[in-house]
């Protein structure tokens, strides 16, 4: 009975998906990276992370934009009981002409 609970639990844990978004918009995308690994959401995601500000450092606009939800992410959701639920978000700003 206990290997049958240990057994559930570890494919709770470890055999979940890892939801990663990536939105692209064409254009070239640069070096320059804004990374934020513990972007807070609140409550399953109900309440969104703020915005990232790109515009400040992407001057010649974004190329690319990522979202996921990382096996960390989701571990700290679980341990809070979903009411804080980072997510990781990446925007890659795009090349010069």
């Amino acid at each position: 009975m206990k290997l049958r609970y240990a057994f559930v639990v570890f494919s709770l844990l470890f055999l979940t998906g890892c939801f990663h978004a990536r939105v692209t918009t064409g254009l070239e995308p640069s070096v320059k990276v804004i990374d934020k690994p513990f972007a807070s959401s609140w409550i399953y995601g109900l309440v969104p992370p703020s915005t990232v500000k790109a515009e400040a450092e992407c001057e010649n606009g974004v190329a690319r934009v990522e979202t996921e939800l990382s096996l960390v992410n989701q571990l700290v959701g679980f341990l809070t009981g979903g009411i804080y639920t980072p997510m990781h978000i990446k925007v890659t700003c795009a090349a010069g002409e």
